[in-house]
Order: structure tokens, then sequence, then C-alpha cells
């Protein structure tokens, strides 16, 4: 179980110098996803596979995830040792990346890749679950700190990236992204975390997962991310076709791509816990969807420079903003004894599921729509306003709940 560091809910003397600790993990985490995610694919050919096996290796680690996310979580949640499972699933990421260097051709890479998502599948799910629980709402430090400096992190990890590659070859970056896996395990080892008093009785995995589902808040949370969330699936497959096919260079699509990614690092710092502050999370959440739909909207009508300055400053709402709401009405209305096991299925099945189903529809769509695509995704965002004023009725009866027991 969780070592004498953690301390039971309410009772956190340590919990606000916890923040240094998950700045560190945070940034060996998305280090090292920033550092392997873009040469992966050149990696795998470079190995030996051609382009349809590379495809296949991909997407079976992504089904791999699916379904070992969950699992991890609920062990967790079950053992009652997030840390624990994260330090582990941390050093076996760590461990098994290096298998890559002596993989070549389909069945190795593929044994290889299985067992690295299977690994990786829950880190940055059960980091949030540990992160969100020691920031106390806000009361010790911001989760948008820590998430912030995750998104910073996985830029500088991409940089290096093409660095390492240009000097030392693709080899390197499964190097690189090895050791920040053993690195983010030492930190999740070393992190404190912050546990509930357990329950009268233990809940079985089956239960674990059908309660989760029967709490409106955290159903409806659901839908709303996979509608928000999921939009950006054309974006991030389809808007620099359609820059480069408008005519803009490289160059000038670089920075509009560093600018969504500098938005997104500055709501998670500065304007993102403000704004949950003021309009509470499921606010919060109405007006990413509203963003979404003003952003994908403009995207469909035109691919003006000034337009596309202006949109691209909205991904830190329609992206880290409905981030940072999530986080907090998981945090309010799941139990804690179940925290692991809803961040996992919030990441797997609300991230992951719809950003590969939105993905494969983008193709279609795009091809049959163009740009005029995008209005399709303004649509979806629309249609998650409705699920959010049940949310936020939903929140506000729990909060009204929570006053009436105290």
């Amino acid at each position: 179980m969780d070592q004498a560091l953690d301390v039971a809910v309410g009772h956190r003397p340590e919990a606000s110098n916890a923040l240094p600790g998950f700045l560190l993990l945070y940034g060996a985490l998305y280090a090292a996803y920033g550092t392997e995610s873009a040469y992966m694919p050149a990696f795998l050919g470079s190995h030996g596979l051609s382009l349809e096996r590379i495809g296949l290796v991909l997407a079976a680690g992504t089904v791999v995830r699916i379904v070992a996310g969950p699992v991890a979580g609920r062990l967790a949640d079950h053992l009652g040792a997030r840390k624990q499972i994260l330090t582990g699933a941390a050093g076996l990421s760590g461990v098994i990346g290096w298998a890559y260097m002596l993989a070549f051709g389909l069945t190795p890479l593929l044994a290889v890749s299985m067992a690295h998502a299977a690994a990786t599948a829950s880190l940055a799910p059960l980091s949030d679950a540990l992160s969100v629980a020691a920031s106390n709402g806000g009361r010790n430090f911001q989760y948008g700190w820590v998430r912030g400096t995750g998104s910073a992190a996985f830029v500088c990890g991409t940089l290096l990236s093409g660095q390492l590659v240009d000097r030392f070859g693709l080899s390197s970056i499964i190097i690189t992204s090895s050791v920040l896996f053993l690195i983010m395990a030492v930190c999740a080892m070393r992190v404190r975390s912050v546990i509930a008093v357990r329950g009268p009785a233990e809940v079985h995995a089956s239960g674990a997962f059908g309660m989760l589902w029967s709490i409106p808040v955290y159903r409806r949370l659901i839908v709303v991310v996979v509608l928000v969330i999921g939009s950006h699936a054309l974006n991030d497959a389809f808007a620099v076709i359609n820059w480069r096919d408008s005519g803009y260079g490289s160059g000038t699509i670089s920075l509009l791509w560093s600018e969504s990614v500098a938005a997104e690092v500055t709501v998670f710092f500065l304007f993102g816990p403000w704004l949950i502050g003021r309009l509470g999370p499921a606010g919060a959440a109405a007006l990413s969807a509203a963003a979404g739909v003003l952003r994908w909207t403009v995207m469909g009508m035109t691919t003006a420079m000034p337009a596309l300055v202006g949109v691209q400053a909205l991904h830190g709402l329609t992206f880290a903003l409905m981030h940072l709401a999530a986080m907090g009405i998981i945090a309010r209305s799941v139990p804690e004894r179940l925290s692991a096991t809803a961040q996992t299925i919030y990441g797997t099945f609300a991230l992951g599921i719809a950003s590969a189903v939105m993905t494969f529809a983008s193709g279609y769509l795009y091809g049959w729509l163009g740009m005029r695509a995008f209005w399709v995704m303004a649509a979806i965002c629309a249609a998650a306003l409705p699920f959010v004023q049940g949310l936020r009725a939903s929140v506000e009866r729990d909060e009204m709940r929570a006053g009436e027991a105290t």
C-alpha cells in the first residue's frame, strides 16, 4: 500500500510541498512522449517494416492501450497503490523501450510495440489521478501548472528529437525516450501522493465500471469530452494539408501550429485556473464547446491569415480548458476509491477512441467537403452544449447535497 509519505484526504500536511515532484514527473513523462512520437513511424521503417506494416504495428499498440489502461487503473484503485502501479509502469516502459533496438521485422516489432503500449497506457491517467488529488482542488497547487509543464515538455521533446535524429540517427529517439521513462519512474517513486480512506467494502472490476457509468455527472462528462476534444481530429489530420493547399509555406505553418501549443500552455498555467474559479467546471466546459463551434466554423469558411491566427489561439479553450474542466468534475463527482479507474476510462475512451474514430471519419469528410468539413466539427461541438447544460445542473445538485451534508 502507499507508504508513510502518503496521507489521508483532509489531512495533508506535506501536500502543499508536492508541486516540485509533480513538475518533474510530468516533465519526464511528456518529454518522453514528445521525443519518440514524431519519429516512431520512421524508426519502424528503418527496422524493416513496409508502410502497411507500420500502420498495423501502430494500430495494434492503440488497441492494447484501450484495454490495458482501464485494467491498470482498476488494479491501482483495488490495491490502493496508485503510486506503486505508476512507478512500475514507468519503469517497464523504460526497460521495454530498449527492446526496440534489437527488434527487426514484423513479429518482433509487433511484440515489442504491444508490450510497450501496455506499459505506457496508464502513465498519464495515473499521474492525473495522483496530481489532482494532491492539488486538493487548487488549495495546494493548481493542476494546470503540472499539466502545462507536460505540454511544454512535449514540445521540447519533439524539438530535441529532431536534433538527435540529425546528429545520431533514428535509434537515438528510442534511447532518449527510454531514459526519460526511467527518470519518470524515479520521480513517481518519490512523488507525494494522497489516498482516501477506503470504503467499507471492496468494489469488483465489473461493479466499478458500472458504478462510474451510473454517476450522471461522469456519464455526461464523457459524452461532452468525446464531442469537443474528438472534434480536434479533423484539425490534427488535415489542417496542415488545407493550409499548404492554400499556399502557405512550412515556416508559416510551423508558426501557426506553435501558436496553438503556446495557447494551450498559457491556459494551463494562467487563464484556465482563473476561468474554472469564475465559471466553475461546468461553465468552463460550456465555454470550451462554444469556442469549438466558433473555431471550426471560421476554419470552414476561410484560410485568411488574420482568421487563422485568431482561431489557433482558441486551442487553449477548446482543448486545455476542456481538460481542466474534466479534471475538476472527476475530482468532485467520482468517489476517491475509483478515481484512477475514472481517469483511465476518460483517457482511453473519451480521448483515445473518440480521436481514433473521428480521425477515420475525417478522411472521408475532408475528401468529400474539403475545408467545409470543419463545419461538421462545429456541429459536433454544438451538439455537446445540451449535455453541458445537464452537466451544469448535475454539478450544482452535487454541490448542494455536499453543502447540506456539512
